[in-house]
């Protein structure tokens, strides 16, 4: 491999495709052509004898070999702008990038948020993404840090349990099941239930488990998000399971469903990350 022919720019420009993958997009960022950003990208590929990228679908995905490439280029252009920083007498003001899902930062992370924030305005920048985008994010170096509901840990990352709750039904006040002190899956036998969006994990985890125990049951409404599934249920739109860091809205019970995991949030970070100490204050910050 000849090093003369991975340059800095050629880099730089794979780390700006890599956060966006989109052609179109990443070339606008960076002021040049499409046709351009696509010979960069190619002779930097060329140039480290390995394959970046690979479409799935209309969707263009890094290989771990890209996400390797993506992440060192933004490790590059970081050290490179703290010594700038330096050399000029300036403290170097690179923020820690956080990233997780709607969730994580409605029911978990807010008063950490609040706090780094009050003390550090520039300290922090935040990421909203569901969990595929969030460990794209931390493996390419976009995200320092990630926060989300895992089913599968990732083997090439470190995770931190941070959070554990019961799964539970929403039900008005006045319903027959809000004086249980837990149901089980037959008891939503029948009901009309407000659910995420088809192939969304927490939509795919009910079916199956509702299958699996025979329970048949009808979609109310599909809502994206959990502040919108808990208002169509104080609307009577129907019933609905939800993570138990879901607080129920006034006139509604959560009522722990029996049959079901729990939800663990974990913390995920680069095995290396927590040698920066913003990074590694941030993370006790989380876990306090």
């Amino acid at each position: 491999m000849d090093e003369r022919a991975v340059s800095g720019d050629a880099l730089a420009s794979f780390a700006v495709f890599a956060e966006h993958l989109n052609f179109t997009r990443a070339a606008a960022e960076l002021r040049i052509s499409q046709p351009a950003l696509h010979v960069k990208v190619r002779k930097l590929a060329q140039a480290l004898g390995r394959p970046l990228y690979h479409r799935s679908g209309r969707r263009l995905v890094l290989t771990a070999d890209g996400a390797a490439v993506a992440r060192f280029a933004r490790a590059h252009d970081e050290r490179l702008a703290d010594f700038l920083a330096e050399f000029a007498g300036v403290v170097p003001g690179r923020p820690v990038v956080l990233a997780a899902g709607q969730g994580a930062y409605l029911y978990l992370l807010g008063d950490t948020i609040r706090a780094v924030l009050a003390e550090e305005p520039t300290r922090l920048r935040l990421i909203t993404c569901d969990h595929r985008q969030m460990l794209a994010a931390v493996r390419t170096g976009q995200a320092q840090l990630g926060v989300s509901v895992l089913d599968v840990l990732p083997e090439d990352l470190t995770t931190v349990r941070l959070a554990t709750f019961p799964q539970v039904l929403l039900v008005p006040q006045g319903h027959r099941l809000a004086r249980r002190r837990a149901v089980g899956l037959t008891g939503v036998a029948g009901a009309r239930l407000v659910v995420p969006p088809q192939h969304r994990p927490h939509r795919v985890l009910l079916e199956q488990a509702l299958r699996g125990a025979g329970v048949e049951w009808t979609v109310a409404v599909e809502a994206e998000g959990w502040p919108l599934i808990t208002h169509f249920v104080t609307l009577g739109v129907g019933l609905a399971i939800v993570n138990g860091c879901v607080p129920a809205p006034a006139g509604l019970v959560a009522v722990p469903v029996e049959g079901l995991p729990p939800v663990t949030y974990h913390l995920v970070h680069q095995p290396s990350a927590l040698s920066d100490p913003r990074v590694a204050g941030l993370l006790d910050r989380i876990l306090a």
